[in-house]
């Protein structure tokens, strides 16, 4: 008998449109349930997963003579999930930094579409994530989802390109960011609207409520005793709708919560807005403060992917030329790592004390400590996303993180601004298996520029469009196909 058989199938289009829509905009999307697979019994490979690619961005990147040293170096946080990717060195970008004049906003422009800036609000071409949209959904995602979803946590806010990563085909932004977790998560689960926008105690009534409050009664029928879902599938509705009522409330940090509900983290000191970049001059922040923030965010990000809300977008962990003075102990794995004081250990103030200055100073023939620990500690957080998607399994018996296309990358190779050939040579590049169409399991040395690289991706995924100049000659790079 088909273990499925003692209750219905249902579509994943049915659970996530049809399942649990409340009020307004509100939509909670549902996990991966074996009333979704073919055969509760056993995976089934031949699924077909949704079509997904995000965009990863870590501020000042890692210079390439640390890059040669491998998990024994600063790239140590993503050993073990080295299987599961493919880490790419000597990538070069110095076509995308045509002006010669500012590496970290140019670099940054070109990570994921391999082209310069087009002026201080455009890339100067589509993101990787958006061909791949445009290829796949082109009459647009199914009813319900956030068509792109860009978030992130940093500071260095002159020129767009430093800290949005996701571009539309003429070169604008293809979604506003949402830097605050708050934002994020109402960019992705909606609002319920209970007032006029003057009514300042709805409003606050507002803050006390959960999105969930709207679609509470269909919660209790999908995990009722009338549900058409096994005991383990309603298990794992209860358990996810759990944690969207805990993300939202580390988000909106509520005073009323239900019994048993998990502690709030205190009010987020983290500036946002003009606020947070004063004049380039950096802001103080502590190791603490900054891991929190983007570790909510991270965990919020995710969610929106598990729960099949979002397949598209980027998410930004510190702009390009971040500038930022850090406090803290740094610790991986239990033993420590550093103890952060940028300006202390600078012995200056204002933008000369801060960590961005590390990339400025760096000496391939000194140790570089303070720039190797904050790289380190940048890959540690990179890689705490990135464990997030690997720890849901889909119908095909992979994770997310195997599933979809992760592009990780920054906007430098070097840091020593006065050769910009050297800087934008050696651009660290990670990617995902996406669904076993590239090679993971390797750190490869592809010596070949970005744009043949993603060309070769994009391909790949079965896009007939290719990012640069309509006359170029593509070269592609078949060494990184599986």
């Amino acid at each position: 008998m088909n273990p499925s058989d003692n209750h219905p199938r249902l579509s994943r289009r049915t659970m996530l449109v049809g399942g649990l829509k409340g009020l307004g905009a509100v939509t909670i999307g549902l996990p991966l349930l074996e009333e979704m697979m073919l055969s509760s019994a056993v995976a089934a490979p031949n699924i077909d997963v949704p079509m997904r690619a995000f965009n990863i961005f870590f501020g000042l990147g890692i210079p390439a003579p640390l890059q040669t040293e491998g998990f024994d170096g600063v790239l140590e946080p993503l050993k073990p999930l080295g299987d599961k990717l493919l880490i790419m060195r000597n990538v070069d970008q110095v076509r995308c930094d045509e002006s010669g004049i500012n590496a970290h906003f140019d670099g940054a422009s070109g990570a994921f579409t391999a082209e310069p800036p087009s002026g201080e609000a455009k890339s100067g071409g589509p993101s990787i994530d958006q061909v791949i949209r445009k290829t796949h959904y082109p009459k647009g995602l199914p009813t319900g989802m956030v068509p792109t979803l860009v978030g992130g946590t940093f500071f260095r806010r002159s020129r767009v390109s430093r800290y949005v990563h996701s571009y539309n085909q003429d070169g604008t932004v293809a979604a506003t960011m949402q830097e605050r977790p708050r934002d994020l998560f109402e960019r992705v689960f909606g609002t319920v609207t209970l007032s006029a926008e003057g009514d300042q105690d709805l409003r606050r009534m507002r803050l006390r409520r959960s999105v969930l409050d709207s679609v509470v009664e269909q919660y209790k029928f999908f995990t009722g005793k009338a549900s058409p879902l096994g005991s383990a599938s309603r298990g794992r509705v209860a358990d996810h709708l759990d944690r969207v009522r805990e993300f939202e409330q580390r988000a909106f940090e509520m005073k009323e919560r239900l019994p048993g509900s998990p502690d709030l983290p205190p009010r987020s000191t983290v500036l946002h807005g003009g606020v947070a970049d004063p004049g380039g001059e950096g802001i103080d922040i502590t190791l603490d403060e900054l891991t929190a923030e983007w570790r909510l965010m991270a965990d919020l990000y995710a969610l929106a992917i598990e729960l099949d809300r979002v397949r598209f977008g980027s998410l930004t962990f510190l702009a390009a030329g971040e500038r930022i003075r850090l406090t803290g102990d740094y610790e991986y794995e239990g033993r420590k790592i550093f103890q952060f004081n940028d300006a202390t250990q600078h012995n200056a103030s204002g933008s000369s004390g801060c960590s961005h200055e590390w990339w400025h100073q760096f000496n391939p023939k000194k140790k570089n400590e303070q720039l190797r620990a904050h790289a380190h500690m940048k890959m540690r957080e990179v890689a705490y996303f990135l464990h997030r998607l690997d720890e849901t399994q889909e119908a095909n018996g992979k994770s997310l993180l195997e599933n979809s296309l992760i592009t990780v990358s920054t906007e430098s190779g070097d840091g020593r601004h006065n050769d910009v050939k050297r800087e934008l040579s050696g651009v660290f590049h990670a990617i995902t298996g996406a669904g076993g169409r590239f090679k993971t399991g390797q750190i490869m040395d592809v010596d070949a520029e970005g744009i043949d690289v993603y060309n070769t991706m994009l391909g790949a995924l079965g896009s007939e469009d290719r990012l640069g100049p309509a006359d170029r000659e593509p070269n592609h790079v078949d060494g990184i196909l599986a």
